[in-house]
């Protein structure tokens, strides 16, 4: 029998079992998140890479791409699209390649009255890769000075791609709603739905040319796998409580719907979100959603395929508060503290929020690996990361 002495234990023991503990429930959680940067400043001569989109292939390779911001950080000024794969789920990544533009170049020129000197860039905006399950092909959207839009293709798994085609037409029938002058697709993805059309979230501004807003989201589609593109209903308008609606994610739900989550500017603070029977027209009166905080920042959202109506959406989960503690209205909250979000019931709540970056985060893109393991491309201070995590991960308090 043991003696009461023999019981008593050192404290110090104690303190080692906790210790342990704490070990391997932190090395645990490291195995269940990884994050690396591959599209750091300075890379390849550039300023700054900033809007960053995913997407997995039918083959599962990750194709990360982003905007290559030359000679600053402006949304405005000498930007290429650069595209990076990686065939073993993000732990290695071939070097960065520039897909577009390469069609004729297309300068605007800026006058520095300062300097009393004119600038020439081209601006080469808001890619948007979309996965045709079906062909295998993937199909690639930009924008040429917000102005002009072009479709491409990879049939190699994103190696090569092909010729840039303008589809800048097929955006005219939106005069219908606004007289835009500047447009942008995504950023971010678009989606194939279960009938085979390809859907891509675009937005247009309709003020002095160059002017981000006013602005309204909607739609392009295209149902002959990206050969041809038409322009859907706009979704999200600029009135009442519904202020500049513009960088716009989608997905389609259990049911078969599609969901349109927009970034806007309005009192509440909070994503607009609209639904359509087809992605293309029909939209629903938009809402605010209140567990969607909005910062006035690019989100994105993607099904898991694990089960039925489980979605994940990130952003950053911010808000401007003021001296007494309470929320401003019309705020813009900081882009800090990027989450995911989860939710099992097709976005009608989303029960768990993972802090995944709490510092300054910004723009990102989710994707799923064919494991099931969730991958997000994000904007961390100035670099581009990219983080991989396990379903349980995000689940863990």
């Amino acid at each position: 029998m043991k003696t009461e002495h023999s019981m008593m234990l050192p404290q110090r023991f104690y303190f080692a079992v906790i210790v342990s503990c704490l070990i391997s429930v932190a090395s645990a959680q490291n195995s269940e998140m990884q994050r690396v940067d591959i599209f750091p400043p300075g890379m390849n001569g550039v300023n700054r890479y900033r809007i960053p989109g995913l997407v997995v292939t039918p083959k599962g390779t990750l194709l990360a791409y982003c905007e290559a911001r030359r000679n600053n950080s402006s949304d405005w000024g000498e930007i290429e699209v650069h595209l990076r794969r990686s065939v073993d789920g993000g732990k290695s990544w071939f070097p960065s390649q520039r897909i577009a533009h390469r069609g004729n170049r297309i300068e605007i020129a800026e006058k520095n009255t300062k300097e009393n000197q004119t600038a020439r860039f081209q601006t080469v905006n808001n890619p948007v890769a979309i996965v045709d399950h079906q062909t295998g092909f993937i199909e690639f959207l930009y924008c040429l000075n917000y102005a002009k839009c072009f479709s491409m293709r990879s049939e190699d798994d994103g190696v090569t791609w092909s010729q840039p085609v303008e589809i800048t037409t097929s955006l005219e029938a939106f005069r219908n709603s606004v007289d835009w002058r500047v447009v942008a697709t995504g950023p971010g993805h678009g989606i194939q739905l279960a009938n085979g059309n390809l859907i891509v979230p675009v937005w247009l501004a309709y003020g002095k040319t160059g002017d981000h807003r006013p602005s309204v989201a909607g739609t392009i589609y295209s149902t002959d796998h990206g050969k041809s593109w038409n322009a859907g209903n706009v979704a999200f308008p600029n009135r009442g409580d519904f202020v500049n609606p513009n960088e716009t994610v989608l997905t389609q739900l259990s049911d078969g719907r599609v969901m349109l989550i927009a970034r806007n500017e309005s009192r509440p603070n909070r994503k607009l979100i609209s639904y359509s029977a087809d992605g293309i027209s029909g939209w629903s009166e938009p809402f605010f959603h209140d567990q969607l905080w909005e910062p006035v920042c690019m989100a994105s959202v993607v099904n898991h395929p694990s089960s039925p109506g489980l979605l994940l959406f990130s952003n950053p989960h911010s808000l401007e508060i003021d001296a007494d503690g309470k929320e401003k209205p019309s705020g813009r909250g900081k882009r800090v503290n990027l989450s995911i979000k989860l939710s099992e019931d097709d976005g009608k709540t989303w029960r768990f929020n993972k802090t995944l970056d709490a510092g300054a985060s910004a723009y990102s893109d989710l994707a799923v690996l064919p494991d099931g393991t969730v991958a997000c491309l994000y904007e961390s201070g100035t670099s581009i990361v990219y983080a991989r995590m396990s379903l349980a991960w995000i689940r863990n308090p």
